[in-house]
């Protein structure tokens, strides 16, 4: 009997009509994932329908932004669920479109995919503060759910966890992405031993990768050319999920966003 798959993929768009303008659906159609998360769709319901429900066969499932052009995350599922959860703080990262949550429950299990986009703070102060208060927020809602469910959590979460996860570690201690706050955040969530903690399922598979490991590039510079990258994307899972990640890939042979898709087979089928 073959092992049963279940095929993830996330990505930071950069913008949906962008990325589809850039061969996305092709390559999805070579690489039928079962589901890909996306984030930062900078497009609102308007424009999504009729037009980009549906990608290379797999429905999608939104959250928009009230603000024109900016943020907003989706999930396309080859597979119905049985639950679609829309946000999580009615407030103000609702109103930025940053979570949705497909739920594919069985009476043997309970199971949920997250698509998320944690905002940045690079722009200013005042972001940074609002990135603050969203980690704030995500933690205890990431602790309940857990409490209820096993789940993947996929997205840009805007922050390099250690040094080996960006090119220049010792020139970023005081940029956004990488300040110690933002480090301890992620370190809280995946601390060992911790019956609570989560696992960065990439790190579980390749434990010390440095450069083939980012997920972004800035535009600035030569920084694509040189690999001055970032990993900002990840693949968070509960204890019983993670050790069913088989093989994990960044995809580099064409680039659809500033971003990379990252995509990780799971042993599972939903």
């Amino acid at each position: 009997m073959p092992t049963p798959r279940f095929i993830l993929t996330s990505l930071n768009l950069n913008g949906i009509r962008s990325a589809t303008s850039k061969g996305l659906e092709p390559w999805l159609l070579t690489r039928r994932p079962d589901c890909i998360c996306v984030q930062e769709l900078k497009a609102q319901a308007g424009d999504v329908q009729d037009r980009f429900e549906v990608l290379a066969g797999l429905k999608g499932h939104f959250q928009f932004a009230e603000k024109k052009g900016y943020s907003g995350v989706g999930i396309y599922t080859r597979h119905e669920p049985s639950d679609v959860v829309i946000g999580f703080d009615a407030g103000e990262f609702d109103a930025e479109g940053r979570l949705v949550e497909l739920r594919f429950d069985t009476p043997a299990r309970k199971l949920s995919i997250l698509s998320a986009y944690f905002p940045s703070g690079s722009s200013g102060e005042d972001r940074q503060q609002a990135k603050y208060r969203f980690l704030d927020a995500m933690a205890p809602h990431l602790a309940r759910l857990q409490s209820e469910r096993e789940f993947i959590l996929c997205g840009d979460l805007n922050i390099a966890h250690q040094q080996i996860d960006l090119k220049n570690w010792r020139g970023n201690q005081k940029n956004s992405g990488f300040l110690p706050e933002e480090r301890a955040w992620m370190t809280a969530r995946l601390s060992a031993g911790a019956t609570a903690a989560l696992v960065d399922v990439y790190r579980r598979l390749h434990p010390d990768t440095t450069d083939a490991c980012y997920t972004w590039w800035s535009n600035r510079g030569q920084a694509w050319a040189n690999n001055v990258g970032w990993r900002l994307d990840y693949h968070l899972a509960t204890q019983q999920i993670a050790p069913l990640a088989r093989n994990v890939s960044i995809y580099k042979d064409e680039r659809f966003s500033d971003h990379a898709p990252i995509t990780v087979e799971y042993a599972f089928a939903l």
